[in-house]
C-alpha cells in the first residue's frame, strides 16, 4: 500500500539514539492513522546505526534504510530521503531527538488545513552553549538580511512539506544544497508551529564549529550576490579615499612646509589594502568554487544499498542519480 506519509530520518553515527528514534517515530505515526514509511538514510555512519535499522525493518515493513557508499553529508541525506520517499506528505527530523516526533501530528493537522509547507520553529534551544545559541541567532537573522527569498528565522530542516514542494525540489539538482532555503525559494503556502527544542537524546553533535561556517557559508552563497555586491563597493569606496588621500599628500609636499614622516604609515596602508583584495579573492574563489562543482555533473549521493519494500511508484527506481 502506498504511504500517505513519508518521514525522511539523516542519520550519521547515531546507534545510541536510533532505537529510541524509532519508537517515538513509530508511535506518531500510528497515531496519525494512515500508511506511512520511515526513511532513514544512513550518510556513511562508522558505528552499528545502519544495522539497526536494517534489523528493525525486518520485523516492521515501515520502516526503510538507505545506505550511502560513504559520508556525503547531511544536506545530500535529506536530499535522498525526498528522492526517494513516496508520500502525499513528507516530513524531515534528525535522528537525535532534539526535534519532538511528537510535533508531526500538528503538522499534519495543519497540512489538512492546506498548508503546503509546515516548518518547526524554535522558541526555546535547551542543552546548548551561549555561544552556540548567539551564534545561531545572528546566523539566522544574517542570512534573512542577505538574501532575497524570505527565510523564516530560528527554522532548520525539521518540517513537513506536501508532495508537489518535494517535486519541486527533487527537480532542482544543485550541489551546494541548502535545503530550508530550498523549501522557502519554491514557496507555495507555508506556516509555522513553535516549539522548545531539548538537548540532545545520546551522543554528540555532528556539526562543530567548521561544519558550522561551511553550512553558512554555503547558504549565503547559494542564495545572495550580496557579498559579491558589498565586495564591489568596498573597493570603489577604498578608492576613493585612496584618491582624496593622495590629494592631500600632494598639497601637503608643494603648498606647505611640512613633509610626511616615514613609511610606517604607507606600510600599513598598504598592508590594509592587500587584505582587502585577498578578502575579496576568496569571496570571488567561494563562488567560483561552486560553479566548477556544478559544472562537473557528478551525483549528490551514491546509494550503496536499500533495504525495505518497495513499491511500483518508487522514489527509489528514479533517485539515484
Amino acid at each position: 500500500m502506498k504511504p500517505v506519509f513519508s518521514v525522511v530520518v539523516p542519520m550519521y553515527n547515531e546507534e545510541e539514539v536510533i532505537g529510541e528514534s524509532l519508537k517515538r517515530l513509530t508511535k506518531v505515526m500510528i497515531q496519525a492513522g494512515q500508511p506511512y514509511e520511515l526513511l532513514f538514510v544512513d550518510d556513511g555512519s562508522r558505528d552499528k546505526s545502519a544495522q539497526i535499522v536494517a534489523d528493525a525493518s525486518q520485523k516492521d515493513e515501515s520502516v526503510k534504510l538507505i545506505r550511502f557508499s560513504r559520508n556525503f553529508g547531511h544536506m545530500a541525506a535529506i536530499t535522498a530521503g525526498l528522492d526517494f520517499a513516496l508520500g502525499d506528505a513528507v516530513m524531515i527530523i534528525d535522528a537525535d531527538l532534539q526535534d519532538p516526533p511528537e510535533l508531526f501530528l500538528e503538522m499534519i493537522a495543519k497540512w489538512r488545513e492546506g498548508f503546503d509547507v509546515v516548518y518547526g520553529q524554535r522558541s526555546e534551544r535547551k542543552g546548548e552553549t551561549i555561544f552556540k545559541k548567539i551564534s545561531a541567532n545572528i546566523f539566522y537573522r544574517f542570512i534573512r538580511a542577505m538574501t532575497e527569498v524570505d527565510m523564516p528565522v530560528d527554522t532548520g530542516e525539521f518540517r513537513l512539506i506536501d508532495r508537489k514542494v518535494c517535486d519541486a525540489i527533487k527537480g532542482i539538482r544543485e550541489k551546494s544544497r541548502y535545503i530550508r532555503g530550498l523549501v522557502s525559494w519554491v514557496g507555495f503556502k507555508q506556516t509555522a508551529v513553535h516549539y522548545i527544542r531539548e538537548k540532545r537524546f545520546a551522543g554528540t553533535t555532528k556539526y562543530p564549529l567548521s561544519k558550522m561556517i561551511k553550512f553558512a557559508i554555503d547558504a549565503i552563497t547559494a542564495f545572495s550576490y550580496k557579498p559579491l555586491k558589498a565586495a564591489t563597493q568596498l573597493g570603489m569606496g577604498i578608492s576613493v579615499l585612496s584618491f582624496f588621500y593622495l590629494i592631500y599628500v600632494l598639497w601637503q609636499k608643494l603648498f606647505t612646509t611640512s613633509t610626511t614622516p616615514g613609511w610606517a604609515s604607507m606600510v600599513a596602508i598598504i598592508t590594509f589594502s592587500q587584505g582587502i583584495v585577498l578578502m575579496v579573492l576568496g569571496l570571488i574563489g567561494e563562488y567560483i568554487g561552486r560553479i566548477f562543482e556544478e559544472v562537473k555533473g557528478r551525483p549528490i549521493y551514491l546509494v550503496q544499498e536499500f533495504i525495505g519494500s518497495e513499491t511500483k511508484d518508487g522514489g527509489s527506481a528514479n533517485a539515484r542519480a
